[in-house]
């Protein structure tokens, strides 16, 4: 079976077309995102209400909700392989996600907005949860050198991931200001249990609590992944968000004839 391996600003996917095809998914994530390190696995389905259907599941076999940078990539994947056209609608575990092909390699997505939106669910510690049911992030800011320090810290996001607060587990994401309307962002996620070089969902949770504090009066965030740049324009009204544009890179590596 073919495989493509994939990455949207460093965070890196084992992709595939699984169309009309019975197949042990998470065994496959595990099986696929062992020969590269990949942070996940992405299978393209059949939908009576999208384009197509996106299955995501994190390296260690576990199905995520979907995921941001993954959707972008699965947007790609789905130009690239004639699945949909310049424009499409993807259905996930979170909600329907809408994609556009910027070009060649850029592609924009819109996230689902948040269902839950808590600015102090643990002390300074926020949560939000993209889509219902959402995928679920803790957002903190950090006072320092974010990247220098994250060997110093893991231990601090991987207590995090698991604390109570946060029931469902969370994928822990801090970040520095940079200026206005830009950050340095670093996110570790369950599932991977490690950093990642980006985080879609997360860096777009960030925003979405940067605009919900008033912080973010233009409603665009510039975010400096330690894999690349992503771009989230936030829109609302009334203190309500109504829109998360998720904006950056893809890259096709390689593409893998594996055996089944």
């Amino acid at each position: 079976m073919l495989v493509t391996y994939m990455n949207g600003a460093g965070n890196d996917f084992m992709v595939m077309d699984a169309r009309g095809k019975s197949l042990d998914l998470p065994a496959l994530a595990v099986k696929f995102c062992g020969l590269t390190g990949a942070d996940g696995f992405m299978a393209t389905d059949v939908s009576d209400k999208a384009d197509f259907r996106l299955h995501f599941y994190n390296s260690d076999g576990t199905r995520g909700e979907m995921c941001g940078n993954g959707s972008r990539c699965i947007c790609r994947f789905a130009y690239d392989n004639n699945i949909a056209g310049k424009e499409m609608v993807v259905e996930t575990d979170a909600g329907l996600v809408y994609g556009w092909r910027v070009d060649e390699n850029r592609y924009r997505v819109k996230l689902n907005n948040p269902s839950i939106l808590d600015l102090h669910r643990k002390g300074d510690i926020a949560y939000a949860e993209l889509g219902c049911p959402g995928v679920p992030h803790a957002v903190m800011e950090y006072e320092g050198d974010l990247w220098d320090n994250a060997d110093k810290l893991k231990e601090t996001f991987r207590t995090l991931r698991y604390d109570s607060a946060f029931p469902k587990g969370a994928n822990v994401n801090f970040f520095q200001m940079m200026g206005d309307s830009e950050i340095r962002i670093l996110t570790f996620e369950r599932g991977v249990e490690d950093y990642t070089l980006a985080c879609g969902t997360g860096t777009a949770s960030v925003a979405a609590v940067l605009w919900k504090q008033g912080r973010l009066p233009g409603g665009v965030l510039s975010a400096h992944n330690r894999g690349g740049l992503l771009t989230v324009t936030v829109g609302g009204e009334n203190g309500t968000i109504t829109s998360l544009l998720l904006e950056g890179p893809t890259e096709v590596c390689q593409i893998y004839d594996i055996e089944g």
